[in-house]
């Protein structure tokens, strides 16, 4: 066990032997961190928190009451084999939230990048790979083998189906049931999600230029629209654009996935 000077631990936490606590980091009362923990500089466990195996949490994140993390995979195939879950810098992991680790099959580890909210109640599920500023809001379930990458808000009370992709900049709606992979700065909502546009919000706020929101534009109609399947008028897309931003649309697209589109209504 490995407990630098400068930590704060509540003498009702339990550090289990061979954890390890870094400069600055804080336990709070009855909370239980596991022996293959690592809480980096900075990192804030509150009260009531369970952080247990094979888990590494960057610096300057904070976990909030009666949250689970790093419990084995909600997975039946799961045979006690070893596996991690690696969560990176100053993310905001609210109440009663769950993160498991990956499982063999998976690549045997779940990836949470920076700076992001994790609302009360919210599951990230075995082996995903989320990306950095990623906000899940309450209630929200997202299922084994997902990719989320920057910059994703997934609405309240959605669910997220397994080996689904999610591109840069979506914005997933409140109860939404995602079965498809969404493209970036794409815009999903209904009970069975439909893409119903572009995240312009997102897209504004960021201070993209009117040029490349117009070029996005143009891409989803073509998308729609344009003579052949969804991926040939996918790759015409990537030879005729100049916008970086339907560039990384185009190469989203192309890439490997077990799962067809949500594509435009």
């Amino acid at each position: 066990m490995s407990i630098d000077p400068a930590a704060r631990i509540h003498p009702s936490a339990i550090i289990e032997p061979g954890a390890t606590i870094g400069a600055g980091a804080s336990v709070g009362p009855f909370t239980i961190i596991g022996p293959e923990v690592t809480l980096g500089a900075g990192v804030e466990v509150k009260s009531h928190c369970v952080v247990t195996g094979w888990t590494d949490v960057g610096e300057g994140t904070v976990i909030f009451p009666f949250s689970s993390i790093g419990e084995v995979p909600q997975d039946l195939k799961f045979a006690g084999e070893r596996t991690r879950l690696r969560i990176g810098k100053r993310n905001r992991i609210r109440e009663h939230v769950t993160m498991n680790t990956g499982t063999e099959q998976g690549g045997s580890e779940t990836v949470v990048g920076d700076d992001g909210l994790f609302m009360a109640g919210c599951h990230i599920a075995h082996d995903c790979r989320i990306g950095d500023r990623v906000i899940v809001v309450n209630s929200s379930a997202v299922a084994g083998h997902c990719q989320i990458e920057d910059d994703v808000i997934v609405g309240g009370l959605s669910g997220i189906h397994q080996w689904v992709r999610i591109g840069r900049g979506a914005i997933i709606g409140a109860l939404s049931m995602v079965t498809n992979d969404v493209v970036p700065y794409g815009l999903v909502a209904g009970p069975r999600a439909e893409l119903d546009g572009l995240n312009l919000v997102g897209l504004k706020r960021k201070g993209v230029a009117r040029a490349d929101i117009q070029a996005l534009r143009v891409a989803l109609l073509t998308l729609k629209q344009g003579e052949g399947t969804f991926l040939e008028r996918a790759h015409r897309l990537g030879e005729e654009t100049q916008s970086d931003y339907v560039q990384r649309m185009v190469a989203f697209i192309t890439g490997a996935s077990d799962r067809s589109f949500l594509v435009p209504k």
